[in-house]
């Protein structure tokens, strides 16, 4: 508990985490009220004919909240690398991948918890909008609703790890924010100018996004490149492969 309350302390008291939680709600929010508003009588003309996943875009703003994440995350190793408390941390809790797992546990409770609240305002945003243009509004109640809210919430919170293992990786924040920020939102972009259709389909289907972003959908699930809770893996297995590595190498290097 000792290494767990000390990370918690230092994730805390960081300036910048209140600041990227706060975006992370409001981005998230923003972006999935705007997406709601567009569902006009000029774009869709009935609910019946638009066949509109109205769930999946009420949560667009995931999609951007996600890089507020991110640099949570890599701000929450890499900040001790830049100024050098790092070497603090480890001479007073020597066991390395302890120290790991508690950053990882206080920043994954910190994002899942701003998670909740950006989801649940984006779904009771998008039912005061949705109802205007005539489409339902979301319900928690509906299984496919609450599946997609419930991993929009694990996607930030991966998310969130992810940054943290680059920055464990790379020892330093804007290295990881970099690399991070190219896998969710420039390798998907370079999949949609590949000339193959199979090759999109596979990047697709195992890089981080959009596979984990297909746990939102709820309507035309076997038109998915990947299943929702595949696809969620897959990003899973990218935050928890490479904080594995990271520690891993965290143990071996001198810092």
């Amino acid at each position: 508990m000792r290494p767990l309350h000390a990370e918690w302390t230092k994730l805390r008291t960081l300036p910048s985490t209140w600041w990227l939680l706060a975006a992370t709600v409001i981005l998230t929010v923003a972006v999935g009220a705007a997406a709601a508003a567009s569902l006009t009588s000029r774009v869709c003309p009935s609910p019946e004919a638009c066949h509109e996943d109205t769930v999946k875009l009420s949560l667009t703003g995931v999609w951007l909240g996600q890089a507020a994440c991110l640099i949570l995350g890599a701000l929450s190793m890499g900040a001790e690398y830049g100024s050098g408390t790092i070497r603090t941390t480890v001479t007073a809790m020597p066991v390395r991948w302890r120290v790991l797992l508690s950053k990882a546990t206080a920043l994954s409770l910190l994002t899942a918890g701003a998670g909740v609240v950006a989801t649940l305002l984006s779904l009771w945003t998008a039912g005061l909008i949705l109802p205007t243009n005539g489409f339902e509004s979301p319900s928690l109640t509906d299984g496919p609703t609450l599946r997609a809210a419930a991993g929009s919430v694990l996607v930030l919170t991966l998310v969130a790890v992810l940054g943290l293992s680059a920055a464990t990786l790379l020892r330093d924040s804007a290295g990881a924010i970099t690399v991070g920020l190219g896998l969710l939102y420039v390798v998907p972009l370079l999949a949609n100018v590949l000339p193959s259709p199979t090759w999109q389909q596979r990047v697709q289907r195992w890089f981080p996004m959009p596979a984990g972003l297909s746990v939102q959908a709820t309507k035309n699930l076997a038109r998915l490149p990947i299943g929702p809770w595949p696809g969620l893996g897959v990003l899973a297995a990218y935050a928890v492969g490479l904080l594995a590595v990271g520690a891993v190498l965290f143990r071996a290097r001198d810092v």
